[in-house]
């Protein structure tokens, strides 16, 4: 129960300080950046803000569905792949984003280099045997 209520409990400050400072306070993690992404849950329709990890790609934001290592995707995995558009903010800025998994070969390419960002996620491989994704975040109208 305690870890529970901490679970929801960080995040929600997190994404607090995060949107009253402009991401100035929260906006890293150590040498990683962090991004809020606000989905709609898919059973309840209701918003839904997490703070994630990410690194650029070529104008894209990339994040991984890691869940700490757990045996399922993060739920805001699960919304994106039901309904793959969301918003995102970064420091001051909030825009719409669509979603795309993606695939072995860019899977291959990203990962050393959300690995560089945030050394954790080697760990997490580690810790589950599925398959982690990687998600590709567009802005949307480069679809």
């Amino acid at each position: 129960m305690r870890s529970r209520l901490y679970a929801r409990l960080l995040p929600a400050a997190h994404t607090l300080v995060y949107r009253l400072t402009s991401g100035r306070i929260g906006g890293r993690w150590g040498r990683a950046r962090v991004l809020l992404l606000t989905t709609t849950g898919r059973r309840s329709g209701r918003r839904r803000t997490t703070p994630l990890l990410y690194i650029e790609d070529a104008g894209k934001y990339v994040v991984m569905a890691t869940n700490d290592g757990a045996a399922r995707h993060p739920g805001w995995y699960r919304n994106l792949a039901s309904r793959p558009e969301a918003m995102v903010q970064t420091g001051a800025g909030t825009f719409a984003v669509g979603m795309t998994t993606a695939g072995a070969e860019e899977c291959e390419r990203l990962w050393p280099l959300l690995a560089d960002a945030y050394a954790n996620y080697e760990r997490d491989r580690k810790r589950t045997s599925r398959e982690i994704p990687v998600v590709i975040l567009k802005p949307r109208g480069e679809q």
